[in-house]
């Protein structure tokens, strides 16, 4: 299997396959709560059962060429991930996210995770638009966006329903032109 390494801090960035699926579902026990505040995944993900098929359903999506997710590792363990939820070559465009367990939080791993993953969609893939969608309350995520040169397109109110509850979503966006000028004053 391969890594990519995300610094000097030994993090990696690197596939999630579906036999890793206890693993999978050992991380979102972990940052279940946390998770939950914002992203669905701890409702879908609640047992081996559901962790397996979830990640089956991301190799199936990275076999169509339709998305792609990848594990955050620190010191071994499973700490987060990104993923483009949605990826479509034809129209060239892809929607990246992302989670972590609390442990994880503060020492800019989703930034440099989601960093390499527009990269590859823009380089490799020649996508030439990347979205980030995200609640108006979720203020970490937002902040990403930022870190990472993406402009807000504007503001879905009461898009999201969400245990109960209408949110608002902003859709962030960067371009590839952007994206490569971005690297270029890096």
């Amino acid at each position: 299997m391969y890594a990519i390494s995300l610094g000097d801090d030994g993090a990696e960035l690197r596939p999630i396959e579906p036999w890793q699926a206890e693993e999978f579902l050992a991380h979102v026990d972990r940052g279940r709560e946390f998770i939950g505040q914002h992203n669905g995944l701890p409702d879908v993900v609640a047992d081996l059962e559901s962790s397996r098929a979830f990640l089956q359903a991301y190799a199936e999506k990275a076999a169509a060429d339709s998305g792609r997710l990848y594990g955050i590792w620190t010191d071994g363990t499973l700490v987060g991930a990104v993923l483009l939820r949605k990826l479509d070559v034809a129209q060239g465009t892809a929607e990246a996210g992302c989670w972590l367990e609390p442990s994880a939080v503060g020492r800019g791993l989703v930034t440099r995770a989601v960093r390499v993953i527009i990269d590859w969609a823009v380089e490799e893939r020649g996508v030439h638009r990347v979205e980030w969608w995200v609640s108006t309350e979720n203020e970490p995520s937002i902040a990403v966006a930022r870190r990472l040169g993406m402009t807000k397109d504007g503001v879905l109110r009461e898009s999201y329903l969400y245990r109960g509850k209408r949110h608002d979503e902003e859709i962030w966006s960067v371009l590839a032109p952007e994206w490569r000028a971005g690297k270029k004053a890096n």
